[in-house]
């Protein structure tokens, strides 16, 4: 379990910057997507192909329906997927190149690792990563990093997601949850996963009458229990890629990574604290 954390700490933040780094916000200008937004819907679910926004909805879980629904399914009259696809690893290796210098080696080192685990890795209820182990991985060294870290990334993101529906905890409530339990902003939460005040109060009060949050607003012993035990099961349903290594092997990916992705951390490109709940890396 804790190489799976581990690993996510830096395989997530070097994943990170297709959501935070100028050149991908540059790219979706050039390419005529209206703000972040659009862009943000399009690039990450653009391995999907042109899906309507019930896929998106269900497939990204946390954000409100009618929030995908701004941007979806008109994001694809503006761009094509394939199009998307090409120029997301585009822009998120220029910002790890510029973030990380000589990342080339990290990229050609791990390589080798990252494709035995995505090839270990569990379609069976994990849309997002299915679709993005289907792409064909770019030539240059550097955007195909990225997309193997994002492929093991949407590997455990929809684990998590099923963690979450296993313990019967929509989208919004696993908001609350995590805002309780981390003491942060809800605003910002709400602000950028499209819920409304009215939408978070009413998820408390659901969460209320399961014991999980008490009267006054915090969460109860029973809230924390269930928090930890959907992180348990999501690093549970993360460690399969990489059952077939070795402490040696788990010890020597992690030094792989950690420079490259604590150079990303330490570069002001990612925001702390994040909707992610990603911290920084020391």
């Amino acid at each position: 379990m804790y190489f799976a954390r581990s690993l996510w700490l830096r395989n997530e933040t070097l994943h990170a910057v297709t959501y935070f780094g100028e050149e991908t916000l540059a790219a979706g200008s050039e390419l005529g997507l209206g703000g972040f937004w659009m862009g943000y819907f399009g690039f990450r679910a653009a391995p999907l192909g042109a899906v309507e926004p019930g896929v998106v909805e269900a497939a990204f879980s946390n954000f409100a329906p009618t929030f995908v629904r701004r941007w979806v399914p008109d994001v694809w009259t503006v761009a094509e997927p394939t199009t998307l696809v090409v120029q997301r690893s585009s822009a998120a290796a220029a910002t790890l190149r510029r973030a990380a210098p000589g990342i080339e080696a990290t990229a050609a080192a791990a390589a080798p690792f990252l494709d035995a685990a995505i090839a270990a890795g569990v379609a069976a209820g994990r849309p997002l990563f299915a679709a993005n182990r289907d792409l064909a991985l770019p030539d240059d060294p550097v955007e195909a990093l990225w997309q193997r870290c994002t492929t093991i990334r949407e590997h455990r993101g929809d684990g998590h997601v099923a963690a979450l529906a296993a313990a019967g905890v929509d989208g919004i409530e696993a908001h609350v949850l995590i805002a309780l339990d981390q003491g942060s902003d809800p605003l910002d939460l709400q602000r950028t996963r499209g819920w409304t005040e009215s939408d978070w109060a009413a998820a408390v009060d659901r969460l209320r009458h399961r014991n999980l949050v008490d009267g006054d607003g915090r969460l109860t012993s029973d809230g924390r229990d269930l928090r930890a035990s959907v992180e348990h099961t999501t690093d549970h349903l993360a460690a399969r890629p990489w059952q077939h290594l070795d402490e040696v092997e788990r010890t020597r990916l992690v030094e792989l990574l950690d420079p490259a992705a604590t150079a990303v951390s330490g570069a002001g490109i990612l925001r702390y604290p994040n909707p992610m709940g990603l911290p920084p890396l020391p």
